[in-house]
């Protein structure tokens, strides 16, 4: 989503044909190859070693050639059954070498058809502070991340934001784009950046329109929370400093987890992202992208797994530019009216910040606690607003996502 996601679709579709494609053009390249042993070392042991190669063709067994009608090829027979004449092979060995060579150059090279891109490079961080890679399992599943913690803590963090990247983006890519580290610093908190891989998802997209990853209990919303949970116990941290946020797939990822574990989080920011329940498979994803349109009414299976979350009040935090083509702006709105229902913003302020303009709605509860505000950017696509160029998918004009959604989570722990 950080891409449109029928683009998305299309690219891992492409890239599985050219990996078909480069498959068929290393079986060609290794057959030449092959016959240039042959013809260097009378090529008994190389038919030999060649022989794995034979059936690469786009993958698929070689079909066997057509038998031709009987009685149209007997001068073919003919010269079938006379003995070709074999040309005299210079066994010199500067030769032999020289051909050796020249078919070692033809030999493919080792390609990987699958599996996740290089990863971006670690972004740069301040003297003292840490960016450690680990891995976190759990019984629903298991993700690699990387952990930013801040220097000049004796005791530890004071905090932890939990950020989900977009598709076809990677953790170091989203935290140099975000410089979600640097605002992280200033308040002592951690920064946990899970990774999703092209194993789970062919765009390194969060699965958020499956209906299996949109529940609590199961999929990757448990795997997350799991890591939220693990990250608490050891920095002895309460739910009230623990926030998600995401861009795109991420932050449609990070409206599940709040709708799910609000027993975890304590608040979302949400950049760019659709609402819980928008979209049950790959079609209606791409609907909900390209339209908006009306959150459906979720399944019973998830109705009765939300009714046994603990009642906690749960604060958001939605950045949407108003020229996104990737994700309808619609989306944002949607969100907002999912939680505040028919409640009027208690504030509307239209602003500028860095050469945009942009309207910030607040929503109170009963007791004038501000749970959600609403961030509608003028002009701004599809990226994260006020981010670094350093990094994919941001927008450096505009209001400063990544520190308006610091300072909107630790409001709720003063």
């Amino acid at each position: 989503m950080t891409m449109r996601f029928a683009t998305a679709m299309r690219r891992a579709t492409k890239l599985t044909r050219r990996a078909r494609q480069a498959r068929l053009a290393r079986a060609v390249k290794a057959r030449t190859a092959a016959k240039a042993f042959q013809s260097a070392i009378g090529g008994a042991m190389v038919t030999t070693a060649m022989a794995p190669f034979s059936n690469l063709s786009a993958g698929t067994q070689a079909k066997p050639k057509p038998r031709k009608a009987a009685g149209k090829t007997k001068a073919a027979s003919v010269r079938k059954r006379a003995s070709p004449v074999t040309p005299r092979r210079d066994r010199r060995l500067s030769i032999v070498l020289s051909q050796l060579r020249a078919a070692k150059a033809m030999m493919p090279s080792p390609v990987l058809l699958s599996g996740p891109a290089s990863p971006s490079k670690s972004p740069v961080i301040p003297a003292g502070a840490q960016y450690l890679e680990r891995t976190h399992s759990c019984s629903t599943g298991a993700r690699d991340f990387s952990l930013y913690l801040p220097a000049s803590q004796p005791d530890g963090p004071k905090g932890l934001i939990v950020m989900l990247h977009g598709c076809t983006q990677d953790p170091n890519d989203f935290a140099t784009g975000t410089d979600m580290n640097a605002i992280a610093q200033k308040h002592g908190l951690a920064v946990a950046y899970p990774a999703q891989t092209s194993g789970h998802n062919a765009a390194n997209c969060w699965n958020w329109f499956a209906p299996s990853d949109q529940a609590r209990g199961g999929g990757e919303p448990a795997v997350i929370a799991s890591l939220a949970r693990a990250l608490m116990v050891e920095f002895s941290l309460e739910r009230t400093a623990v926030f998600v946020a995401g861009l795109s797939a991420g932050g449609a990822m990070a409206v599940i987890l709040a709708d799910t574990y609000p027993d975890v989080f304590s608040a979302a920011g949400v950049h760019s992202g659709l609402p819980r329940g928008s979209a049950n498979n790959v079609l209606s994803a791409m609907s909900a992208m390209r339209d908006g349109g009306q959150t459906p009414a979720l399944s019973s299976v998830t109705r009765s797994r939300a009714a046994a979350i603990p009642d906690r009040d749960m604060r958001r935090i939605i950045f949407h530019g108003d020229a996104d083509s990737t994700v309808h702006p619609s989306n944002a709105s949607q969100i907002v009216v999912a939680v505040v229902g028919d409640r009027e913003p208690a504030q509307v302020s239209p602003k500028s910040a860095s050469g945009r303009a942009y309207v910030q709605s607040d929503y109170a509860l009963p007791n004038g606690t501000i749970d959600v505000e609403l961030w509608q950017v003028d002009g701004a696509g599809h990226a994260w607003s006020g981010g670094k160029a350093g990094g994919t998918y941001t927008d450096p004009k505009g209001p400063d996502a990544s520190s308006e959604m610091v300072r909107f989570f630790l409001a709720g722990t003063a």
